[in-house]
């Protein structure tokens, strides 16, 4: 059977589209995050993470830039999932926090939680890493009209 007719067809991709898992899935180079780290320290440091993030990351510091680039891909891949790559969004209103379980949990702030149209319990997370790489996957459920309430702050 082809699939391309129906793939291709206009009406086909708007109701598909709009009501889409959103996914995103990103990996990171782990020893650039500590050539970067090395390189311009807390001006590369305080414009991509959070306090919370950073004080995490760096309470191991053999493990600061394998934590921080499994953080750096949960970014781009929220930036992905949520179709922000060109919203201008502020690389600390996407969080990653531990929780007490030990478990991840991807958090939205100001202007990328208004135009994601997600809650954050809503999002899931999955972080991993090996040798030289760490990677993120964020998905999401489909978002609901009631999500773009706010959508104005987008400007």
């Amino acid at each position: 059977m082809n699939w391309m007719p129906f793939l291709c067809d206009e009406s086909a991709r708007t109701l598909v589209g709009s009501q889409r898992t959103r996914v995103g899935i990103d990996i990171v180079q782990i020893s650039r995050i500590g050539e970067s780290i090395r390189r311009f320290g807390d001006r590369f440091l305080l414009r991509l993470f959070t306090a919370d993030e950073l004080a995490y990351a760096s309470s191991v510091p053999t493990l600061m830039a394998q934590r921080l680039a499994a953080r750096f891909a949960a970014k781009e891949a929220a930036l992905k999932a949520f179709d922000l790559c060109e919203a201008g969004i502020d690389w600390r209103d996407m969080e990653v926090c531990r929780l007490p379980d030990d478990a991840y949990r991807l958090m939205l702030h100001g202007k990328a939680a208004a135009i994601a149209g997600a809650s954050n319990n809503d999002i899931m997370l999955s972080l991993s890493h090996d040798g030289d790489y760490a990677m993120a996957v964020v998905a999401a459920p489909p978002a609901t009209i009631s999500s773009f309430s706010n959508i104005a702050v987008r400007s």
